[in-house]
């Protein structure tokens, strides 16, 4: 069932208050001598990672809704498949950066209607950096991290973000920790028709560079999961650009059956 703007709104308010909280989690353990684990997949984990996740599910399952997060056991696709609506979580996207403690790590919460992503936020705690959408838009907040902001306060007082124009030169936005080969010959075609700069960012912080005018695009020829972009695909789609699948030029789909995602581009 199609969500009335009164739904968006409340299950917005309700991640909003959600990706906050957790985010004030991830930084009591970003203060202490954390220690790493290593998932099956190689990938690291903290404890950080696990105590937001359990703050995010107690703000979302309240609301009836299905949930989809990366550090909780995904529902075989049978089930999912007749998921019309859904959340989808990563608790701590960057979690390499929140080992190196450079602050470029995020909280990211995106609502999937029928494999479309209608609403997103992207909050980075150490930065105060909140990105989220609203309406027909994006919007950004940035708080002092050691104040306490109501969810509510935020959602009324942000400022809309839009998309920069297509001028030189053209600000190419690259990964802090995943910059590949495929990523390098990308840059390389680009700079023959453009000027062009490279703008290293970590986790979804990437999307919202875009999202707010800040770079141009931001090609990923890396493999990510679902929840990595779910929520910065909505931002950067509010402020009117596309998340496009790298080899069919279609947009990018959720609550697929392998949640891997395709190569993709953020443009224009």
């Amino acid at each position: 069932m199609p969500q009335t703007p009164t739904d968006v709104t409340q299950n917005g308010l309700i991640a909003l208050h959600a990706a906050l909280q957790a985010g004030q989690t991830i930084m009591e353990v970003y203060a202490t001598d954390f220690s790493v684990q290593t998932k099956d997949d190689a990938s690291p984990l903290t404890l950080a990672d696990q105590k937001a996740n359990d703050v995010i599910q107690s703000f979302l399952s309240p609301t009836g809704l299905p949930i989809i997060s990366e550090e909780t056991k995904t529902l075989e696709y049978s089930t999912r498949r007749q998921w019309s609506l859904c959340w989808m979580v990563d608790p701590l996207d960057g979690t390499k950066e929140f080992i190196k403690r450079n602050g470029e790590f995020t909280v990211n919460i995106a609502l999937i209607e029928h494999g479309v992503p209608v609403f997103g936020v992207v909050y980075a705690p150490v930065l105060g950096d909140v990105y989220f959408t609203k309406d027909h838009g994006a919007y950004k907040c940035t708080l002092d991290p050691s104040a306490t902001v109501p969810a509510a306060t935020i959602w009324a007082e942000a400022q809309k973000i839009k998309k920069a124009d297509w001028t030189a030169p053209i600000k190419v936005v690259g990964s802090r920790s995943h910059m590949n080969a495929d990523t390098e010959a990308y840059v390389r075609d680009l700079g023959q028709q453009h000027q062009t700069e490279v703008v290293s960012k970590g986790s979804s912080l990437k999307f919202c560079l875009v999202a707010e005018g800040s770079a141009h695009v931001y090609p990923r020829f890396a493999p990510t999961m679902e929840w990595d972009t779910a929520a910065g695909h909505a931002v950067c789609t509010h402020a009117g650009l596309q998340v496009l699948n790298q080899e069919t030029g279609a947009a990018l789909v959720y609550n697929k059956e392998n949640l891997l995602n395709p190569y993709f581009l953020v443009c224009p």
